[in-house]
């Protein structure tokens, strides 16, 4: 019926603007499931979630339930969370450890890490004859179509065709570079707990917040101008500012003239940068020793441009949010047009100084944590946008914001400087999603 009703999807995207619908209509919703989540290669967890042979971790790839995990010759593989038999959920915890071999729960059958068949009990008297035999592929647990790692970030698609993860990722793995190089070993290893939280919002409308550099000085202005409050007091009492209050009062003091300093850099595939260095590189102790180290590990030069990398935030589309000098990252998985679940994750620096990983940690807790005034301030909006877009108040959403001010450069397109705050991003996320949508695709 969409297909009668909404014959050309690429005429609800405009250059400069969007239909409502793209957001609210369930049929297209169900569509962009199967022609974008369940195709691209979508982010599934870190390599140190599964450490040991028989480790593994449920994940979601569009609508599919899946599992990553660790098989006893060391590679990670990605099946679907499912028995061949009647269907059961293979694993239905968040994690652990298969032991030597998976047992459904429902009549044993049991599976290789890499899901081949293992054994079926009372195989040869219960199938005999049928076409349920060892040798029939449809008696293992389905694989990913494609399994890739990029150092340690192992991502899967459904498709059996596409282009490579490295093609698919271009310009945009420095998201990945960037968060590794920062470590002296060249590598990081996942904190085991993650945040979670479910939006009540399309998850397009949390894609294009990343990178969206006009709202933190006016969503998070009280509560940075809360933060500062107590900052400059304690500065009175003690003549320090603690380095975790600066993390919340920066949405007040970086105004929004600030923030068009930035740049946005849009990718094919519908990735974007925001720059704007948010590392942390105060003159204490703790960071000068952290200095030391990777100095040591990488000589003066590499550890300059390691620690001056120009990264705010990496969006790697449609499901990945990458903040690489802070040791994080948000996985996006989509449960219904308006029901987003979002994953927090927070990754160590191997071999960097513990005080290291105790400040991104506060960060990570401060600002990207639930329980925040700063997550509580965005999911205020991303309900609100949702409730209003499924109104009718209007049928187009505007991403007008320096409209016809970027410029291609070498197969990118580039906001000119001082346009930090251009809609760009949002515009470049569009193109790509109207590119996944075509028919055919």
């Amino acid at each position: 019926m969409l297909h009668e009703r909404v014959p050309n999807l690429a005429k609800f995207v405009e250059p400069d603007r969007v239909r409502r619908e793209v957001y609210t209509d369930a049929a297209i919703f169900e569509m962009e499931m199967e022609r974008i989540h369940e195709r691209v290669w979508i982010y599934c967890g870190h390599e140190t979630q599964v450490p040991k042979a028989g480790d593994y971790y449920t994940t979601q790839i569009g609508r599919q339930p899946m599992l990553m995990v660790r098989g006893k010759d060391g590679k990670v593989n990605v099946l679907y969370n499912r028995c061949p038999h009647r269907g059961s959920m293979m694993c239905g915890d968040r994690s652990g450890n298969a032991g030597e071999f998976f047992r459904c729960s429902y009549h044993s059958w049991t599976f290789h890490h890499d899901g081949k068949l293992r054994a079926i009990p009372m195989m040869e008297s219960g199938y005999a004859g049928t076409r349920w035999t060892r040798d029939n592929p449809d008696c293992n647990m389905k694989r990913a179509a494609r399994v890739e790692n990029y150092r340690g970030f192992v991502f899967a698609s459904l498709a059996a065709d596409g282009p490579g993860l490295l093609e698919f990722l271009g310009r945009s793995k420095i998201a990945f570079d960037d968060i590794c190089d920062r470590s002296p070993e060249g590598e990081v290893e996942v904190v085991p707990n993650c945040f979670r939280m479910i939006q009540h919002s399309n998850w397009k409308i949390f894609l294009e917040n990343q990178l969206d550099a006009l709202h933190p000085s006016v969503t998070h202005q009280s509560t940075g101008r809360a933060a500062r409050d107590v900052e400059l007091e304690i500065e009175k009492r003690t003549g320090k500012i603690p380095l975790s209050y600066h993390m919340l009062s920066a949405f007040s003091t970086v105004t929004i003239e600030k923030w068009d300093n930035f740049q946005t850099l849009n990718y094919p595939y519908g990735h974007c940068i925001l720059t704007g260095y948010m590392g942390l590189r105060p003159k204490d102790p703790d960071t000068l020793e952290y200095e030391r180290v990777l100095e040591k590990a990488y000589g003066e030069k590499r550890k300059e441009e390691i620690l001056t990398t120009n990264i705010h935030h990496v969006l790697i589309y449609p499901g990945l949010s990458v903040q690489s000098p802070l040791q994080q990252l948000r996985a996006v998985r989509p449960l219904g047009v308006n029901r987003t679940l979002t994953e927090i994750w927070h990754f160590r620096l191997k071999g960097a100084p513990e005080p290291i990983y105790r400040r991104a940690l506060a960060y990570y807790n401060l600002v990207n944590s639930p329980s925040t005034m700063i997550n509580a301030d965005d999911l205020e909006n991303f309900w609100k946008a949702h409730q209003g877009l499924s109104s009718d108040g209007g049928d187009w959403v505007s991403f007008h914001r320096h409209y016809g001010r970027d410029a291609e450069k070498d197969g990118m397109v580039e906001t000119a400087p001082n346009c930090g705050t251009s809609e760009a991003p949002m515009r470049n996320q569009m193109k790509a999603w109207t590119q996944y949508m075509a028919p055919g695709e």
